[in-house]
Parts: structure tokens; sequence; C-alpha cells
């Protein structure tokens, strides 16, 4: 799989981040329909599909040495942004094999992995790393397993433990969240960790997901998208930062709203650990603006569509109520009102 990596980036300060046209058309689109409400939404996290984000099993796209330097320094400030319990020691070896194997095996120009039974040597090109370590020995490795792998790979990562029936955020690198935080949610049931979500629970959602998760199988992966709105390109949406990004929120006007406001998706994957038989939840997070957006029509029409009809209470828990019509306005031009097709595809082969 051929990518061409840019060099680094900034996703705080000036937002030097773009996105290429190559970019552009990958972006995993998350609305299929004109309109939106919560659900389910899980399928089998097969290679292939509407984006090319899918074809691996693990994303790997042309940010990724800027996404790793923006972690490192948010680690650098607050290292608690990567937590896990005691208990979870099997579960890191499990993700960092996972995840080792994973990119080797998709990416072996920028990635290789060797084994001599425990003795176990990664090269990460991009990153100019070259580690010999023992498996199963943390004290062979600079950082404890599941941060130092996790800490080269773009999106966010929680281990979910399994037990009494219900699954606990019992770890976790958390850089680049959502206004949410895993100081916070750590130990917490799914239920618990999911409560801020407003109509989801009247409806059923979260105890038709837990279900299904509890029941998911080893090398059966699953993975669904999820979206919201940031202003700007930033990575680090923390409540812990807030007064970092928080007044960013009051610099939107009908003039400056293209360039930005950005579409925030995630690439939820769910992978069912072999020694641990813990849950690893990957959560990718691509950020485009809605001016790069609106270059590929199907986008531009159908994320009008979404947002003029979406549910108030949702519209607010996605933090886009004080500029919400802002956005409408700007999308409005880019709709002729024509049927779109079902389905996420752009539909368009170049910008």
């Amino acid at each position: 799989m051929n990518i061409s990596l840019k060099p680094l980036e900034t996703f705080r300060g000036e937002f030097s981040t773009r996105n290429s046209d190559a970019a552009i058309l990958r972006f995993p689109f998350p609305f299929p329909e004109d309109a939106y409400m919560y659900g389910v939404n899980i399928e089998p996290h097969v290679r292939g599909g509407p984006s090319a984000a899918f074809n691996a099993v693990f994303d790997i796209d042309e940010h990724y040495i800027g996404e790793c330097h923006d972690r490192a320094l948010t680690l650098i400030d607050d290292p608690a942004r990567c937590q896990v319990l005691p208990h979870m020691m099997a579960a890191e070896w499990d993700t960092l094999e996972l995840l080792m194997e994973s990119l080797s095996t998709d990416y072996p120009e920028l990635f290789q992995l060797a084994k001599n039974g425990n003795a176990w040597r990664w090269v990460n090109h991009p990153l100019g790393i070259d580690q010999a370590f023992t498996f199963g020995r943390p004290d062979t490795l600079p950082y404890p397993p599941f941060e130092y792998i996790t800490r080269q790979v773009q999106g966010d990562f929680t281990l979910q433990d399994q037990r009494n029936g219900n699954l606990y955020m019992d770890g976790g690198m958390v850089t680049s969240q959502a206004d949410w935080s895993l100081n916070f949610d750590l130990g917490m049931s799914f239920q618990e960790w999911h409560g801020p979500v407003p109509l989801a629970h009247e409806l059923g959602v979260f105890d038709r997901a837990l279900q299904y998760l509890l029941r998911l199988q080893l090398g059966k992966p699953v993975r669904r998208l999820n979206w919201t709105l940031t202003v700007n390109p930033r990575l680090d949406t923390s409540p812990e930062n807030y007064p970092l990004w928080g007044p960013d929120k009051a610099t939107v006007t009908p003039e400056n709203v293209g360039a930005k406001m950005c579409l925030r998706v995630e690439l939820q994957t769910l992978t069912r650990l072999p020694r641990s038989n813990a849950i690893l939840f990957g959560i990718r997070g691509y950020l485009i603006r809605l001016e790069e957006l609106v270059r590929v029509q199907k986008f531009a029409k159908r994320t009008h569509r979404v947002l003029r009809g979406l549910h108030p209470e949702i519209a607010d828990y996605k933090g886009m109520a004080r500029y919400r019509q802002t956005i409408i306005d700007y999308l409005a031009p880019f709709d002729d009102g024509a049927v779109l097709s079902s389905g996420t595809a752009p539909e368009q082969a170049s910008l």
C-alpha cells in the first residue's frame, strides 16, 4: 500500500495541516442517507468499501508524522492521557502484537517486524525507530507496551475489560478525543461512559450495542463511523484543555466558516484480543475543513441536508448549536436538490 507521507504538520497553533486531493477523496464520509439519527451501525471490519480508509486493519495516511508528533506534545503536557490499570498487562501485549503485525503487513515499506521466539525487532521508518526487545518483558521497552506502540499509530485507543456481563474502560491512549476524558472515564462501565449521549438511551441503541459487543469473536473485528464538528483542525479537544480550544467557538463567522469549521469523523474499530479476552477499541479520527469537503459534490449536498434536518438535541451534543445556521447557509449554495444515491462513496474520481 503506497502512501505519500507529508512532512511535519501542526494540529494546533497555526494549524498548518491540509488535506491533499487524495485525502479528500478517501475521507470516510459518515452519512449514507440525507437524514441522520443514532443507530448501532456496526459492520464487519473487512478490507475494502467506499473509502480507502477501510483497506487496512489500522489506517495510516498522509498525516501520520504530524499526528504522532501532536500526540507526543500532548503526552509531555499531560502524561495521564495514557493510563492502563494494572490487571490489563496481558491486553497491553495483545495490543502491541496486533498493531505491529497489522502495520508491518499492510505497510511493509514503512514498518517491519522480525520475530525469533520472544526476541522481537520493530522498525518504524517514518519515525526513525529501530527497537529490539523481548516480548513479555516491559523492561526491554522505553515505555509500557501499550503506550509504546500507540505512540506510533494514528488515532486513540481504549481497552475494554469484559467481566460481569459488561465492558469496563480499563485503559487507554487518548490524545485526540472529541470532548471526553480518559482520566474521568477510566474504570467506568459501558453504560456509564456513554451516559452523556442524548436520545440514544431512550432508543435502546447502547443496550443493543453492548449485547453485540459482548459476543464479539476473535478474528472478526467490527467497525462503525461516528462524527462531530470541530472549530479548526485541532486533534486535542479534551475537557482538560478546554481553555485552549473553547474560545475558538466564538471565532466562527459567515466569512471564515469554510476555512475554520471541520467535520470530524471517527472510524471506530473493535477487536477481540486473544490472551486477555479484552476488546481493543480504536478511534481513528479524520478532520476535513468544510471548504475541502464541498469539493466533493455528494459530500456537500448530503452534509447540508443532514445538518438542516438534525434533531436539536443531537445538534447541541455535536457541539454545533451556536453556529449551525452559519454552516447550513454556507453549504446551501452547493446543494441543487438533486436526488442522491444511498451510500458514502464520493462518486467522483478527481476534484
